[in-house]
């Protein structure tokens, strides 16, 4: 797959998605969207307590998006449009990565990192193919669903990004793991030794930082060195997270070294 030739990052396409930016990661950011909402990171850095920080970005999203106020709009369509917030395609990507949400929070990769999917009900092979259309379809059903939500994950993103600073100051990669029953379903670039391979993931895809909930998830595991700054959402980011108790990480994709590994059952 080719990669778009634009997007709203700070580094162009094909830099997010190779795997020397991996090796050698660089934080990345959303055009715009730290000095738009300036006033909650200034907030954000007053506060030592992760718990009340994430209490305080629910606030804002609510109060930013009116995300509170879907009871008081005129019309059923009006009150699902932003009742269906970014928490219910985060719900909906884990019922099924392959979902409307699932789409929605795809795009948001293809249009904000200029990577594009590469597998969504299908394998897309390319933007001219039948597998792609019927993925952008599914993107334009769930866009209509909410209010303003490719503005809602970029905020999401960034707050993320930030979390993530905090959390390892002094850190530019997490170790993440991946369980596949089928590990042919994604494109091998290169096989650099019997168990390491490089690999092209999908443009958003799932990870855990428990190795043995992976063994959960396929015959075959797959160890990776993610950068922090492709982490697009953990699971104890927000208070009472839909993900909590099973370490997942949502990274964004592109040409990964990954090392298969061995079962010690």
């Amino acid at each position: 797959m080719e990669h778009g030739s634009f997007n709203y990052c700070n580094l162009p396409p094909w830099v997010i998605a190779s795997r020397h930016f991996n090796e050698n990661p660089q934080p990345l950011e959303i055009q715009g969207v730290k000095e738009a909402n300036r006033f909650l990171f200034e907030k954000l850095a007053t506060i030592a307590s992760q718990e009340e920080r994430a209490l305080i970005f629910n606030d804002f999203m609510s109060v930013k998006f009116q995300l509170h106020n879907w009871q008081d709009q005129a019309t059923d369509t009006a009150r699902k449009s932003i009742k269906n917030s970014y928490l219910r395609f985060l719900r909906g990507w884990m019922m099924d990565s392959n979902s409307i949400e699932g789409a929605v929070l795809k795009r948001w990769v293809e249009s904000r990192m200029g990577i594009t999917p590469t597998f969504h009900r299908a394998r897309i092979s390319n933007i001219h193919s039948e597998a792609y259309f019927d993925y952008s379809v599914d993107v334009m059903k769930g866009s209509a669903r909410t209010n303003a939500i490719q503005s809602q994950l970029d905020l999401l993103y960034e707050y993320c990004q930030y979390e993530l600073v905090r959390k390892y100051p002094a850190t530019r990669t997490i170790s993440l793991y991946r369980g596949t029953y089928d590990a042919s379903e994604h494109s091998v670039l290169e096989q650099i030794g019997k168990r390491e391979q490089i690999v092209r993931l999908n443009n958003l895809i799932s990870f855990t930082s428990d190795e043995e909930r992976a063994w959960e998830f396929g015959s075959t595991v797959w160890q990776v060195n993610v950068p922090l700054s492709k982490v697009f959402f953990y699971n104890d980011l927000l208070p009472g997270s839909i993900m909590k108790g099973e370490g997942e990480y949502l990274i964004i994709g592109g040409e990964y070294r990954v090392r298969q590994v061995m079962c010690t059952l």
